[in-house]
């Protein structure tokens, strides 16, 4: 529904310059915008790169002082586009239809009020979940599970038995909670699997993505710490005790009994090898390849990962390496020319 700068302004709390009664028929990010469409702009510094005429209007710092065309200046400018963006498109709000009847559950299974169950859901023995959870299609919930209050698992998620899920947790579809750890001893030369009595336990406000894997502990929990939140396509290993709050992105490899402080950040395809400890509030880079422990507060790249300035230092020092070898044979043909002076002198001397 189209609707006029000014509201938009008084939706976000932000400061207008430009004309209140213009019309805006949508939101886009930049770049998709059209020219009659409010756009979002983080960065002062693209505003001169954008035609007056390519964008309606857009949201943008409260230290941008002017533009050329019409602007809302917000302290927070992914929020109040997020709150436009909303207006613009409501998310579809589903009337909860409770448990489906088509939904599996077993009669040993308690679930608490105001429970949603999708069609197809398949609830275990002595399962429980708790008040206001939606439990979607294909989703699989072993034995044992207890699963908080608030919680979304959305379509063909499996949580193995004895899964622990916290308030408020957001599981994506095709995660896989549970399933055995990686591990093997050799006995009479064939590989059998170990013990596998241990489980997964999320805290409260954790968020999996999709087609994530943690697997459960050998004896004990494999453990992910309140307000962590995971990426797609993570893997866990077994015995992992992942701290408060970390943020982990795509493609990360933890092997196990590897643990972490709290606010630890893994950019994308960061693996760590088992046994390490990565310290509160450390980042690691893309691709980074952790062998050791991590102090906290630390920013660890490359392969091996080391501190970032080392890194950097290897980085330019590798990138001199055609110059340096050209060097070496300029050296090298000078200290053969003074060898051979020399001899020739000695020779010389000796004749004399």
């Amino acid at each position: 529904m189209p609707t006029t700068l000014g509201e938009l302004s008084a939706l976000v709390g932000g400061d207008l310059i430009g004309p209140a009664d213009m019309i805006i028929e949508g939101a886009a990010p930049l770049g998709q915008a059209g020219p009659r469409q409010i756009t979002l702009i983080d960065r002062p510094e693209r505003l001169s790169k954008i035609p007056p005429n390519e964008i309606a209007a857009a949201v943008v710092p409260r230290k941008v002082e002017a533009a050329p065309f019409p602007i809302i200046r917000v302290e927070d400018v992914h929020r109040a586009f997020s709150l436009i963006v909303r207006f613009f498109r409501p998310p579809r709000e589903n009337e909860r239809k409770g448990v489906h009847p088509q939904a599996i559950i077993s009669p040993t299974a308690r679930l608490g009020p105001d429970v949603e169950i999708h069609p197809l859901a398949v609830i275990g023995d002595d399962v429980e979940i708790g008040e206001g959870s939606t439990i979607h299609s294909g989703v699989r919930i072993l034995a044992g599970c207890k699963i908080g209050r608030q919680v979304t698992i959305f379509p063909n998620a499996v949580l193995y038995e004895n899964t622990v899920v916290g308030d408020r947790c957001i599981i994506h579809a095709g995660a896989v909670l549970g399933a055995y750890g990686f591990g093997y001893c050799c006995e009479d030369g064939r590989h059998v699997l170990s013990s596998q009595f241990g489980n997964v336990v999320l805290g409260d406000d954790v968020e999996i993505g999709a087609n994530t894997t943690i697997d459960r502990g050998t004896y004990g929990s494999t453990t992910i710490g309140e307000g962590t939140k995971i990426d797609n396509l993570v893997m866990i290993g077994h015995n992992c005790r992942i701290g408060r709050h970390n943020l982990i992105c795509a493609q990360v490899g933890i092997a196990g009994s590897t643990t972490t402080g709290d606010y630890v950040v893994m950019a994308g395809q960061v693996g760590v090898r088992d046994h390490v400890h990565i310290g509160d509030g450390a980042v690691l880079g893309a691709m980074a390849g952790v062998i050791n422990d991590v102090p906290p507060n630390a920013r660890f790249v490359g392969i091996p990962a080391t501190p970032e300035r080392e890194q950097m230092l290897k980085q330019a020092a590798f990138a001199k390496l055609p110059e340096m070898r050209r060097q070496l044979k300029e050296i090298q043909e000078t200290l053969r020319r003074l060898v051979a002076r020399l001899d020739q002198s000695d020779q010389s001397k000796e004749a004399a």
